[in-house]
């Protein structure tokens, strides 16, 4: 076996003394250096972004900048909030279906097309909406973008692979006690038994009603097509044209409104010795307010969170001191924020947003669709002015607001210490 000295002397690059006159001769071209290309660094150029609605409701939005091209494509109304009453668990199931056999291609010729490509695929569903999308190579992008929307043929064995997977993330939500303190968080926002209030992880769909659901809400009229790394936009336009032109368009479908109740969920687990607590209130609609309160929120020394529509704190303790922290979050909750705390949580909400241009194509394609979805256009610039124009007389007003609403407490583990929902309510009236 070779030394260790003798493998680093291997790795090691091999380099030549220069002595002190080389060094300085290194300054002016020789001879040494004939011939080499110079190299110029070249100044890049700023994102731009375009926003196009077709004919047929697809709304597509591009931007110029990103070395990597993410494509994704959002159906707004594909989440569980979505499903009926039969439908539960459908909106996870089809998640799940992703990719699956459609438009005459089987799943393996589709999986295996995006693998011989570099691509990387992906699908998420949340209680408002339902995403799938790859990452690949710009030059591959257009070439790989009707696959995102293919007429699904609902093969059995593609459908009972849903199924089993869709279980297995069921399974795997509730043994995570964030996630189901998440669920309860909307269980008692907007009542277990509502659309929005009900399971995101459900099971129990079956083959008819995975169909029934995926036909009428995965349908291109209201969609969000989001693309990173696009030089020329009026070109990929045209290719979504093509690409996705015996896609199913569907219906317009008026948004949905949820009712905001506020209630309390516990789910008791004494043996776990632990317990997960949050506090939440009615937020805001305007997802720039939001991100601004739960800067301030942090600021006061919480760990902050938003939703559509929610804006909380949360905790977490040991069984004997849960009653504490839920003390700690409602005393933050209801501190004033001075004026210089919202100068500093705009400044944070503002660079997490323009932070979201510079990462991955991913998170920019997510961060696109979202703005696109709210405020029907994109443009750096006018994010940026969305933050600079909020007042803090614009976020107390949002903050009295929010906690003149009937809280929502949200708790998992060992629950017998945590104090009644209508003791905390007293606090914020």
């Amino acid at each position: 076996m070779a030394s260790l000295s003798r493998v680093a002397s291997l790795a090691a690059p091999r380099c030549r003394v220069i002595t002190r006159r080389q060094l300085s001769a290194l300054s002016s071209p020789s001879e040494e250096f004939a011939g080499l290309p110079s190299v110029t660094p070249t100044a890049s150029e700023a994102s731009s972004a375009s926003v196009t609605t077709l004919s047929n409701g697809l709304t597509i939005v591009t931007e110029t900048a990103s070395s990597t091209s993410t494509v994704s494509l959002t159906f707004p109304n594909a989440g569980s909030s979505s499903e009926t009453v039969s439908e539960k668990g459908a909106a996870l199931a089809n998640k799940c279906m992703a990719f699956k056999s459609g438009s005459g291609i089987s799943s393996a010729v589709i999986l295996r097309t995006l693998e011989n490509d570099g691509a990387t695929p992906f699908a998420s569903v949340n209680r408002h909406s339902a995403t799938v999308g790859f990452t690949a190579c710009p030059e591959k992008a257009e070439h790989l973008l009707p696959l995102l929307a293919t007429t699904c043929s609902y093969e059995k064995w593609d459908m009972k692979d849903a199924i089993t997977t869709a279980k297995i993330d069921v399974a795997e939500a509730k043994s995570n006690a964030q996630t189901v303190l998440t669920e309860s968080i909307f269980a008692g926002a907007y009542g277990a038994q509502s659309a929005l209030g009900s399971p995101l992880y459900a099971e129990g769909a079956s083959f008819p009603t995975i169909a029934s659901f995926r036909d009428r809400t995965y349908v291109l009229n209201g969609a969000v097509l989001s693309a990173t790394g696009v030089a020329d936009h009026e070109a990929f336009v045209k290719s979504v044209e093509e690409g996705l032109s015996e896609s199913a368009v569907g219906s317009p479908v008026a948004p949905t409104t949820h009712a905001y109740m506020g209630g309390e969920v516990r789910v008791h687990a004494p043996s776990s010795g632990y317990t997960h607590v949050a506090l939440a209130f009615n937020g805001p609609s305007s997802s720039v307010m939001q991100s601004v309160l739960k800067q301030c929120l942090s600021l006061q020394g919480a760990s902050a969170f938003t939703a559509p529509g929610i804006v909380g704190v949360y905790g977490g303790a040991e069984s004997a001191a849960a009653g504490s922290v839920v003390d700690g979050l409602c005393d933050i909750a209801s501190t004033k924020v001075s004026a210089d705390v919202v100068e500093r949580a705009k400044a944070l909400a503002k660079a997490e947003a323009l932070f979201a241009l510079d990462a991955d194509s991913r998170t920019l394609a997510e961060h696109m669709t979202s703005t696109v979805m709210e405020s029907g256009t994109y443009s750096a610039a006018a994010i940026a002015a969305s933050y600079d124009a909020i007042t803090p007389a614009d976020v107390e007003a949002a903050l009295s607001a929010a906690m003149a609403s009937k809280p929502v407490l949200a708790s998992v583990g060992d629950t017998s210490s945590i104090p009644y929902l209508a003791s905390i309510a007293s606090r914020f009236s």
